[in-house]
């Protein structure tokens, strides 16, 4: 009778000590969950910046159409500089197939630079992007500080740069959109005004 007391204050001991464990890892979750804010588009461009007037470029897409990027267009467009190789712009790909569906007023194009059209020509293939414009242009990535890939530049119905950054994941691309409903360069300017 003794060994089966024993075994159950042992047993009631490894329970609060559970418990302890668990409260501390809940806790600790909360912390990290604090530290690690919900962050949107990521700012680094030094060349153009939220307020300024879009450059305005004459380009030709892949399908042989001419228009001008940063000129006014409806209620905007999303410039999102990617390449081929890259396999962060792949997977956000589907999330820009679906913005074109659900943003209609907003013009979305896909600008790379390189001089092998060919193999451009085979991304858009492969990756079935043949609803978008899909402009090579060296010029326009450098007119709009494009360092880093994937990016994104949205342009207001002004003519005006309403948001841009790096652009991650689904989140940071729609951040592009948020930020501009706000009235905010970035999302991180909201959430630490």
């Amino acid at each position: 009778m003794e060994m089966l007391i024993g075994a159950v204050v042992v047993l009631w001991i490894l329970v609060l000590v559970l418990a302890v464990v668990v409260f501390a890892l809940a806790r600790q979750i909360g912390v990290l969950y604090e530290r690690v804010a919900p962050a949107g588009a990521l700012m680094i461009n030094q060349q153009v910046k939220v307020g300024d007037a879009a450059p305005e470029i004459g380009v030709e897409a892949l399908t042989g159409r001419s228009f001008t990027v940063g000129q006014v267009v409806g209620a905007g467009q999303l410039l999102f500089f990617l390449s081929p190789d890259c396999p962060i712009c792949k997977t956000l790909l589907p999330v820009l197939k679906t913005m074109l569906r659900s943003e209609k007023a907003v013009e979305i194009v896909l600008m790379s630079d390189g001089d092998d059209v060919a193999e451009h020509e085979r991304f858009v293939e492969r990756e079935k992007l043949q609803q978008f414009d899909y402009v090579l242009s060296e010029v326009v990535g450098r007119s709009y500080g494009v360092g880093k890939l994937p990016y994104g530049v949205l342009i207001d119905g002004r003519g005006v740069i309403a948001s841009l950054g790096i652009v991650n994941s689904r989140e940071h691309l729609e951040s592009l959109f948020e930020a501009k409903e706000l009235g905010v360069a970035s999302i991180q300017e909201y959430l630490n005004p």
